[in-house]
């Protein structure tokens, strides 16, 4: 007896957790030759707000947790999608058309991407903090230090999400990541979910851009965004947005390779430095009693 096929619904993932949207609006998923895969939750404006409040939450214990740590974390997201390496391919293969080896090639640059950027989240001190010289009796540094709730429109593809998600959470960011793809990103925040990242580090919103990505621009709550995934004439319009809160905007000079090496511009991007002068030499005891 044949069995009926159990069909998909990818839900959002909103604090951790996988809710449905508030509107109730879904829309199907097509793979690369039009045949249906899933359907997908549409993300509304209200859920666009419930990811920002659930990442500022989230933000304060997000940057005040040790480098260490938030290396430890992105480590095992990968060895999460390296457990899931064979499921990843598939979705891969089915949104894109690529053969097993190119969907192979890019599970695998994944992986590597979130080992990569796990491996600088306890140096990024030490490469872009500094002792400044100064005139006068004052030792003054410099440290960088997160940005705040970073609102990313991501690409359609696996790595480049990853590409732009992974760069903000080694710099102790929280994250709102709306994108249109939903099979494969909504599998990568089933690997979050069984991670180790705290619900509301990362909030992954399908949807249509055009309609959520002015909003998220706008809202007082983000501090920063990454418009990598959205096209040239949305990205001019959001940058006047993010303007009126004196947000942080990163825009890729040129379309990004995400299967070169990933460089320090996502990494500085959504790093604020914090200078910090003190005072030095002698200083005077003579109301405790001289030295």
């Amino acid at each position: 007896m044949a069995r009926t096929p159990v069909r998909k619904t990818y839900k959002l993932y909103l604090g951790g957790a996988f809710p449905r949207s508030e509107s109730g609006r879904t829309y199907a998923v097509t793979d690369a030759s039009g045949a249906f895969m899933a359907n997908a939750a549409c993300a509304s404006r209200k859920d666009l707000r419930d990811a920002v409040v659930a990442a500022g939450k989230a933000r304060v214990g997000w940057a005040g947790a040790t480098p260490y740590n938030r290396g430890q974390v992105l480590y095992r997201i990968a060895e999460m999608v390296e457990a899931r390496r064979a499921e990843f391919i598939d979705l891969i293969k089915r949104e894109s058309g690529a053969g097993a080896r190119e969907a192979g090639a890019e599970t695998d640059q994944v992986v590597d991407r979130l080992v990569h950027y796990a491996g600088w989240t306890d140096k990024l001190a030490s490469v872009m903090g500094h002792a400044n010289a100064v005139s006068g009796p004052y030792f003054c540094y410099s440290a960088p230090e997160p940005t705040g709730v970073v609102g990313v429109l991501a690409p359609e593809s696996l790595l480049g999400l990853v590409s732009c998600v992974a760069p903000v959470l080694a710099g102790g960011n929280t994250c709102v990541v709306v994108t249109p793809q939903a099979c494969s990103t909504i599998t990568f925040a089933e690997a979050l979910a069984t991670s180790d990242v705290p619900g509301g580090v990362v909030n992954l919103l399908t949807g249509d851009l055009a309609e959520l990505s002015p909003h998220l621009a706008a809202h007082r709550d983000v501090n920063a965004l990454d418009l990598t995934g959205a096209d040239p004439e949305l990205r001019t319009e959001l940058g006047r947005s993010a303007a009126e809160t004196v947000k942080r905007v990163y825009i890729p000079r040129h379309e990004p390779d995400f299967t070169a090496a990933p460089g320090m511009a996502r990494l500085r991007a959504f790093l604020e430095v914090k200078t910090v002068w003190h005072p030095t030499g002698a200083v005077s005891l003579a109301g405790n009693g001289g030295y």
